[in-house]
């Protein structure tokens, strides 16, 4: 069964006159893959997510898109609300309320499967605070249960988005940049805990990555983009270094990725939070 299936997809951002952001991708992602997205700044990582949410709206004529196996597009505004409930994506930057308790905020996850009163109670009294200590435990953060959103860390507000995600039920996980604001063991413990989820409950793991390293040691399958274009869709281990180094060809001083070597040495000078 296939998760999502793209042929020669282009999207363009609002706005007239507007170049293309991705330009015809072709992709096509099995139920329960698990896949890294690469490239450097400004590739469409990020818009490619959004499209795969559901967020960005291809214009008509410019390709196709699947996702488990409907145009979500072609769907009533109720239909594409259910079929949203089984996406869910994980911006870099979560929009979470800043006076909002962290057990609020994880347990909107819970959103769509509850009725409106349901969802009104919860913000007076946490329906389920013990799932959601439960889903911040994993990513070390059940002592943040009660804190307030404002009073959290860059990283810290990230790991919280991720704790949501943990109590939803979708079956596409869509996670864009979870390791920018994490220090490198907290960074493996995340990757770790996301495909472990993924596994688990038999969904689909599309996740952009800045680190090439951590892409190519978590993920079986490597999507390289770069100027709104697919440049590779390989398994990792026929993905190389000549290759990477391509991929990121041109790319400003100080974003190209690290070499293995170089990333060991920065790893060993601490902690980003």
């Amino acid at each position: 069964m296939s998760t999502y299936s793209l042929k020669q997809l282009t999207v363009r951002h609002l706005g007239a006159g507007r170049p293309a952001a991705l330009h015809q991708i072709s992709l096509e992602v099995a139920q329960g893959e698990q896949l890294a997205l690469i490239g450097p700044s400004g590739a469409g990582k990020t818009t490619l997510l959004s499209t795969l949410a559901c967020a960005h709206r291809p214009e008509p004529g410019d390709g196709r898109l699947r996702a488990f196996g409907v145009d979500p597009w072609a769907l009533s505004e109720k239909q594409r609300h259910r079929l949203r409930a089984r996406l869910f994506l994980a911006p870099q930057t979560p929009p979470l309320p800043p006076r909002q308790r962290v057990v609020t905020a994880v347990l909107a996850a819970r959103l769509p499967q509850w009725s409106l009163w349901q969802a009104l109670v919860s913000l007076i009294k946490p329906q389920d605070p013990e799932a959601a200590w439960q889903a911040l435990s994993r990513f070390q953060l059940g002592d943040k249960l009660y804190s307030r959103v404002d009073r959290l860390s860059g990283g810290e507000r990230q790991r919280c988005a991720l704790a949501r995600l943990l109590l939803s039920n979708a079956q596409a996980l869509l996670v864009d940049e979870p390791l920018s604001a994490l220090d490198p063991t907290l960074s493996q413990l995340t990757l770790a805990t996301l495909r472990q989820e993924a596994s688990a409950r038999g969904a689909t793991l599309i996740c952009s990555l800045h680190q090439v390293d951590m892409a190519r040691a978590h993920f079986p399958r490597i999507v390289g983009l770069k100027d709104g274009r697919i440049v590779f869709d390989l398994p990792r281990q026929d993905v190389s270094d000549a290759m990477i180094t391509e991929l990121y060809q041109n790319e400003a001083p100080g974003e190209t990725p690290a070499a293995p070597h170089e990333t060991a040495a920065r790893l060993a000078v601490g902690a980003c939070f």
